[in-house]
């Protein structure tokens, strides 16, 4: 699979002028993104294309029947001036997995990060500096496209990678936030939850509605509980789960074929264990249990980690440590991911590409 390119000299360089300080997560246009498409079986060479714009049939599968998956990664600047991509590979196995369970066509390893590396380089000045916090986010995506009307697999596709430069996704940073328990359902038992797949997140759209606007009590998004039985915490809005147990000896994060498969959650899973020596484990988080944590939090991609300092569940509030304060083996844990990312420590074998 060839990837075609914009020649450095031959191209556009809008000027960037961005409160690096003051960055959250939201759209901006940048110059560049990257476009492929599959008909007839196979890939097409892909190409950077300056239109931000898609041009599809209107009975594209995506429109009507939801055949679409995506991804978000980032690359980081680092304090030499180098970039980093961290662990495509894991988001390259996780779009394949995505396009199984929907029937689309693979994207290939090689095809989706050498995608990922010409757009990280050809909008590289939008890249927040180092020292900033900020960094440049990834959209890989493919939907199902062509003239069609039945429900069945679209006859064309389309992927594309586009990036936006970035802060934090809760505000706040390391700062705790509270969550509460919808009684909604993220995805059906035995459905689309391990599948990074645009129907799963709108059916999350209602619950942060009505968890952003409960009285009483500021929450910054919905926990899920289990389909089955609504006992198990599942995901907390658009992120996974995790927390350490009161003797401080183990980290746990949720079990559960509805989960999805979280590169973030993984690689804390590595450095738990690895790096603070904690015990680890994948299992059932019971909400009604929550006195046997110490600590918990969110983590992903977008949110990295974000400290849980309560959950609401019911007419009962639970608090987790110190009222303002991240719990200390989350800091540990934030420090050693962002430090890795950022460069400042040593990645694990294969964790980091270096855009050049």
């Amino acid at each position: 699979m060839t990837v075609n390119t914009v020649t450095p000299d031959a191209r556009k360089r809008s000027e960037v002028n961005i409160d690096w300080a003051s960055l959250g997560f939201s759209y901006i246009r940048t110059d560049y993104r990257f476009l492929a498409h599959w008909k007839e079986g196979a890939w097409a060479a892909g190409t950077l294309t300056e239109d931000n714009m898609l041009h599809i049939a209107e009975g594209s599968t995506a429109l009507h029947y939801g055949q679409q998956c995506f991804e978000g990664l980032k690359a980081y600047r680092c304090q030499d001036g180098s970039i980093n991509l961290f662990r495509p590979d894991q988001n390259a196995a996780r779009m394949q997995a995505s396009c199984r369970r929907l029937l689309m066509p693979e994207v290939p390893s090689e095809m989706f990060i050498e995608a990922c590396r010409q757009v990280v380089q050809a909008n590289e000045h939008f890249i927040p500096p180092y020292g900033t916090g900020g960094s440049l986010y990834l959209r890989p995506f493919l939907i199902g496209v062509g003239d069609n009307i039945g429900v069945r697999p679209a006859p064309e596709f389309i992927f594309s990678v586009f990036c936006v430069p970035v802060g934090p996704y809760f505000k706040g940073g390391l700062t705790p936030m509270n969550f509460i328990t919808t009684q909604f359902d993220r995805a059906a038992p035995h459905g689309t939850g391990a599948a990074k797949v645009g129907g799963n997140y709108a059916a999350s759209l209602l619950p942060h509605e009505e968890a952003a606007h409960t009285r009483g009590r500021t929450f910054a998004d919905a926990i899920y509980l289990d389909p089955a039985t609504h006992t198990k915490i599942e995901e907390v809005g658009a992120a996974n789960f995790f927390a350490i147990t009161k003797d401080g000896k183990k980290f746990i994060t949720p079990k559960s074929p509805s989960i999805l498969p979280s590169i973030t959650k993984y690689s804390l899973l590595h450095l738990a264990e690895k790096r603070l020596g904690l015990q680890v484990e994948e299992g059932d988080v019971y909400i009604d249990q929550l006195d046997g944590y110490s600590e918990a939090g969110a983590c992903g991609t977008a949110a990295v980690i974000t400290p849980i300092g309560g959950i609401q569940h019911g007419e009962h509030f639970h608090q987790f440590g110190v009222e303002g304060q991240p719990g200390p083996l989350t800091r540990r844990l934030y420090d050693e991911l962002v430090g890795i990312q950022y460069g400042d420590k040593d990645a694990p074998e294969g964790w980091i590409v270096k855009v050049q």
